[in-house]
């Protein structure tokens, strides 16, 4: 990567043929990756999503319907992903919100997605972020990590009667360390803009962006200029204009 500012020792990658990203929760993948993800899609790359939790507790209601909830979250992840360009698969783990584990079922269901895609590059939230609290990030980050192993090698899970696969780069998003960056571009800063706004039941809960119409023009502009900014900020420090950065692990270790 060039540039004195520069902080990358990596990126950027290839185009790869095939990128499964995988999220805690609906949106968790358009935050830490949604720009790379779209400008790898329109570039021809397989994009699949695959999201751990139901979304089940990601509203301040305390009377909502959590069945009518969890159906819009995954129409939302999927009008997202089509925002992204993706035209992979968009699976949906179903694991309760709020209560994610790195089990054994978990790990297997995982595996069996990695080798089924056959992903060149797989992504996922760094589980180990300093201080996080949400522990559905914690968990899911570990489970990419462990089902990737799985994934890769032949006795794990002998039982899918599947093939191993091994990707060939994993990127972890929101890293307190990142050493990789991807470059992108003003069409995936607004890919990015539009996945996240296919969210429409996270506006208040995590946008902060009120139902009021006399506030929530503005309070989208702001959040829109606020993905800008941290774009442009992972481009400065990586010598280029706009960016997202992660930490890059090798996966034969």
């Amino acid at each position: 990567m060039t540039g004195a500012s520069s902080g990358a020792r990596s990126g950027p990658l290839p185009v790869p043929a095939r990128a499964l990203a995988i999220g805690a929760h609906p949106d968790d993948i358009e935050f830490g990756a949604g720009a790379t993800l779209a400008g790898w899609a329109a570039q021809g790359c397989e994009v699949s999503l695959l999201i751990c939790t139901d979304g089940s507790k990601g509203t301040w209601d305390a009377n909502a319907d959590i069945a009518t909830l969890v159906a819009t979250r995954q129409a939302e992840a999927r009008a997202a992903a089509t925002a992204l360009g993706a035209t992979g698969a968009v699976v949906f783990l179903g694991r309760v919100d709020g209560e994610l584990e790195n089990d054994r079922p978990s790990r297997s269901e995982v595996a069996r997605q990695i080798r089924e895609l056959q992903p060149d590059v797989l992504l996922g939230h760094d589980p180990w972020k300093r201080y996080r609290l949400h522990p559905d990030h914690r968990a899911a980050g570990f489970l990419v990590c462990d089902a990737l192993v799985a994934a890769r090698d032949p006795h794990f899970f002998s039982e899918h009667g599947i093939a191993n696969h091994r990707p060939a780069a994993l990127l972890l998003f929101e890293a307190d360390d990142p050493d990789h960056v991807e470059p992108v571009t003003e069409a995936g800063l607004a890919a990015k803009v539009a996945a996240l706004g296919s969210h429409h039941s996270q506006y208040e809960s995590t946008m902060f962006i009120s139902g009021d119409p006399a506030n929530s023009k503005a309070e989208q502009q702001r959040f829109e200029s606020q993905i800008r900014t941290d774009l442009e900020e992972a481009g400065a420090w990586a010598g280029v204009p706009l960016a997202e950065r992660f930490r890059f692990l090798a996966t034969d270790r």
